[in-house]
Formats: structure tokens, C-alpha cells, sequence
């Protein structure tokens, strides 16, 4: 079987980056934000971290799983893809988040006393940190999705072992990652007494995995051929997502969900996704990693300075100010992408030509992978 013609890049499913680092600020900055009440769906906003999951095994996919399947792929150049893409924002943002704990203790500002946990450091060094080998959640704490990546990465031959087995196969494939996922996540939760969806530096990189292994196979279904009503069962599906969450339904039910949509938008040519496919949103999924990353701190220095103009010190601020807040998240990410993130990738697969250990794409457009 070969594989189904695809676009160049999948746009609309770049904009749904977007919409999930939204997701998780909303998530995040809510909490500052003086109202009596917080939605649901709002509560659930970690779960934009599960769709960032679920993508990146269909992206990945997308982009490697023939070449590993029919082994003319490099793994050293993978990874070194991979460490291009995520790696030195990573390194900005634990370094300014230590700079700040250190300047917010100078201050007399109120922070964490984790924040600057120097025990923590060699595994946020390493990417291991949510490996269990960081005794707290320190630094820059969001960064720990990063380290499950990492995990998946290296990880990534024994996905693609299995999905390329089950290519022929993808309707099994997907009931098999589904029903493999909801196994997982109903026996984490007795045994470590927490839901696996809440999981960070502790279990973190196993809560990425059955989210990939369903990216992984989703993918499956549409290299088979884009399935049609793509519309419909993304508009289903991304119905789903926010009534499961708004109703407060079990975390798994909204991952499948979030499978649905990202089988559908991507099974929809660039012409039919409308605005997901603008520029407007596609420039906004590609700054979408620096939003995530640039969030913590931007809201750390923020609500501090927020709080010290407007003498809230209990940190929640009328409604006003917070929107300015939230508004300062996206305006420092496209900062953080234009001056680290897009030249610093571009510099690290420079190298790797120029070395001959780089890979180019397979299929997608740079901004997938």
C-alpha cells in the first residue's frame, strides 16, 4: 500500500497547536483572574497538553514512519531534529526562570521556593526531568511535557516498529492504541492515586504515551486515504472535546475526542479548513511551543508587577488587567520564536548538513515536525 498524497503541510492541524497552548494558558492564568467562578473546561485546560501529545505522534509520523519502516532513515539525524526544535528555548527558558527566582528572592517578591531547586538542574539539563529523576518541580515547571517528548523521541523506533507492522491494518491499529491507552490510564490512576492526565515531573513521560501510540495510529487511518466528512467528524469531534470537558467527564474520553479532531482536520485539504488554515492561524501554531514555554515566566514577572501597582497582593486582578497579562504570554513568544527558537533550530540543522548527519523531511513541511 502506498501512501495517500498529502499537502505539503497540514495547516489547519498547526493552528490546533495554537488553540491547545491557549488552552493550557487559559488553564494556568485563570487563577489570577478576580471572578467568583471557574468553568470546568477551564479546570481541564491541562488536557491541551494530552492534544500537544496525540499530535506529535501523528505529525512524527507523518513526516518519519515510511523512511523508518523501509529503514532509509537516520535515528542520529531524527534526534538531532528533534533536540534542533525543542532544545534551545528549553535552555533560555531554565535559564531565565533561574535568573528570576534568584532576582524574586533579591526582591522580597513572593515565589516558589521550589522554583530555583539547583537539585533539579542536571535532569532539566538532560530532558529527564519528568523521568522521576527530579526530586521537584522546579524551574521553568511546564517544561516537563518537554522532557516526555524527549522520551517519546528516543522511544520513537519502537512506535514506528509497530505502527509500520499494522500499516495495512490502520482500523486495528487504532481500536488496538485506544483500547491499549484506556488500559493504561484506568490502572494508572488506583495505582499512583493520581490521574495519569495530571501527571508532570512525576510519571510525566508515561503520560505521553498512549496519547502518541494513538497519534500513531490515527495516522495510520489517513495515510490509508484522508477519510471523508473530514468536516463533519472534525466539527463532531471538536464538539466533544469541549463538552466532555465542560461536563467534567474522565480525561481518556477527551483525549479520544482529541484524536477525532486531529484525524479530521487533518484529513482536510487546506481550501476546506477556512480559518484554520489563515496565515493569521498558522503563524500562531508555529509560535504556539514558545507560548507554552514563555508562560510561566511571563505570568511570574506579570502578576508580580501587576500586584505591586495595583496593591493585589492575594494575585488576582480585575479583569482588565489580567487580559493585559494574558496579552503580554503571546507578545513575548513571538519575541522568544523570532530570536530563539526559529534561528536557533535553523543554526543546529545547519550544523548537522554541514556534518552529513542531518535528514531532510519526508513529507511535511519543517513547521509539522
Amino acid at each position: 500500500m502506498t501512501s495517500a498524497a498529502t499537502p505539503a503541510d497540514l495547516r489547519a492541524l498547526t493552528t490546533l497547536r495554537f488553540l491547545a497552548a491557549a488552552w493550557v494558558v487559559l488553564y494556568t492564568a485563570w487563577p489570577h483572574l478576580n471572578v467568583g467562578f471557574t468553568p470546568v473546561a477551564v479546570t481541564k485546560g491541562y488536557l491541551g497538553v494530552e492534544v500537544f501529545f496525540v499530535l506529535s505522534g501523528f505529525i512524527l509520523s507523518h513526516v518519519y514512519l515510511e523512511a523508518a519502516g523501509e529503514k532509509r532513515y537516520s535515528y542520529k539525524g531524527f534526534l538531532w531534529a528533534r533536540i534542533a526544535r525543542v532544545y534551545p528555548l528549553h535552555l533560555v527558558t531554565l535559564a531565565g526562570m533561574a535568573v528570576l527566582g534568584v532576582g524574586a528572592v533579591v526582591a522580597g517578591l513572593s515565589v516558589s521556593d521550589s522554583l530555583t531547586d539547583w537539585r533539579a538542574l542536571p535532569a532539566h539539563l538532560t530532558l529527564t526531568h519528568a523521568w522521576g529523576l527530579a526530586p521537584s518541580s522546579a524551574f521553568n515547571h511546564p517544561s516537563w511535557s518537554i522532557s516526555a517528548e524527549w522520551f517519546a523521541y528516543l522511544s520513537f523506533p519502537a512506535f514506528a516498529f509497530v505502527a509500520w507492522r499494522l500499516r495495512n491494518r490502520p482500523v486495528l491499529a487504532t481500536v488496538l492504541a485506544a483500547a491499549v491507552a484506556l488500559g493504561i490510564y484506568a490502572a494508572f490512576q488506583p495505582l499512583a492515586g493520581f490521574s495519569l492526565t495530571e501527571a508532570t515531573f512525576r510519571w510525566g513521560a508515561l503520560r505521553i504515551v498512549p496519547c502518541f501510540l494513538l497519534g500513531c495510529a490515527l495516522y495510520l487511518v489517513y495515510r490509508r486515504a484522508p477519510i471523508p466528512f473530514a468536516g463533519p467528524v472534525a466539527l463532531l469531534s471538536g464538539a466533544g472535546v469541549l463538552i466532555s470537558a465542560s461536563l467534567g467527564l474522565w480525561d481518556p474520553i477527551t483525549v479520544l475526542f482529541a484524536g477525532g479532531l486531529i484525524l479530521g482536520l487533518g484529513s482536510m485539504t487546506n481550501e476546506r479548513a477556512g480559518p484554520l488554515a489563515s496565515k493569521a492561524g498558522v503563524y500562531l501554531g508555529e509560535i504556539s511551543y514558545s507560548i507554552y514555554m514563555v508562560c510561566a515566566p511571563v505570568l511570574l514577572v506579570m502578576t508580580n508587577v501587576a500586584a505591586r501597582l495595583t496593591g493585589a497582593d492575594d494575585k488576582r486582578f480585575h479583569i482588565i488587567v489580567w487580559l493585559g497579562i494574558v496579552a503580554a504570554i503571546p507578545v513575548a513568544a513571538m519575541l522568544t520564536y523570532h530570536l530563539v527558537e526559529r534561528p536557533a533550530r535553523k543554526a543546529l540543522r545547519r550544523l548537522a548538513d554541514r556534518n552529513g548527519s542531518g535528514q531532510a523531511a519526508t513529507k511535511a513541511h519543517t513547521r509539522l515536525a
